[in-house]
């Protein structure tokens, strides 16, 4: 098990503003800071983020863009935000680090995402449960008590706006949630949480408030995860991989609505009365 710090910040900072009546209020704003990465004394790449589990964000960022294969290769990681630094500690190395990390793609993600290596590297690998498996399917009533718990869950986006939120759910239970500046952010926090704690995803559903792309479906499938509910929308590339990887796909899902995109064997579907 890594060592790791829990260099806690503040997620929000207090300004003052001037509204359409001319009056001055104080509000409430994301705390937007950089972490730079760096492995074994060589800088990986900055990510900007409110830093709200900055060690979890690192963990998952690296074991989503493949660059550590077990959780035992990493000796540890200590933020430090006095000098925005995350400093990566390896047992042995990255092998192949300068390949691995050559080539960039520079993603859709809030804030500019990176991906190293190939976007459709490794889907071959990627194995999620059976359609038919019990725990990896989701009954239309499972999924309007996951959305509602989404409703209630208190945010920064309800206090300061300006930020994603993801959340892992086994069924209509909330296991963890996360926000930061970027959805891509959030969902490698999500990806580090399950790593560390020796989470699977064959049972769990993915929520997210940003939009379905690419690199947010191959990251959830990355992570075993079967069923993804946005209350955005999708991309043609994210609906694609979808379908390849045979992974439910729903959106602009909020309260009592949603499409579902893909993945129809994967869903219950119970149908609303038809309006008149």
């Amino acid at each position: 098990m890594p060592r790791l710090t829990a260099a806690t910040a503040p997620l929000t900072r207090t300004v003052d503003v001037l509204d359409e009546f001319g009056a001055t209020r104080h509000i409430a704003i994301p705390a937007e800071r950089a972490l730079t990465v760096f492995v074994d004394n060589r800088e990986l790449v900055t990510l900007m983020t409110l830093g709200a589990a900055p060690e979890l964000l690192v963990l998952g960022y690296l074991r989503n863009q493949r660059l550590v294969e077990h959780l035992t290769d990493i000796d540890s990681i200590t933020v430090d935000w006095d000098v925005q630094a995350a400093a990566v500690k390896t047992r042995a190395g990255i092998e192949h680090f300068e390949q691995k990390t050559a080539k960039r793609i520079v993603t859709t993600g809030c804030g500019q995402g990176t991906m190293f290596g190939d976007l459709m590297g490794d889907l071959e690998s990627i194995c999620l449960p059976a359609v038919n498996e019990p725990t990896a399917r989701i009954s239309q009533s499972a999924l309007y008590g996951l959305l509602n718990a989404m409703r209630v869950q208190e945010s920064t986006y309800k206090s300061a706006g300006s930020v994603h939120g993801c959340a892992l759910f086994r069924q209509d239970e909330l296991l963890t949630f996360v926000e930061d500046v970027g959805r891509h952010n959030a969902i490698d926090t999500i990806a580090g949480w399950m790593w560390l704690h020796g989470v699977g995803g064959g049972d769990k559903i993915f929520y997210t408030t940003g939009r379905l792309t690419s690199e947010m479906v191959i990251k959830s499938a990355q992570m075993g995860v079967p069923i993804i509910v946005s209350r955005s929308g999708v991309t043609q590339m994210g609906h694609e991989l979808a379908v390849q990887l045979k992974l439910a796909l729903f959106g602009r899902a909020m309260n009592r609505h949603f499409i579902c995109y893909s993945g129809f064997e994967r869903f219950d579907s119970q149908p609303e009365p038809a309006r008149s």
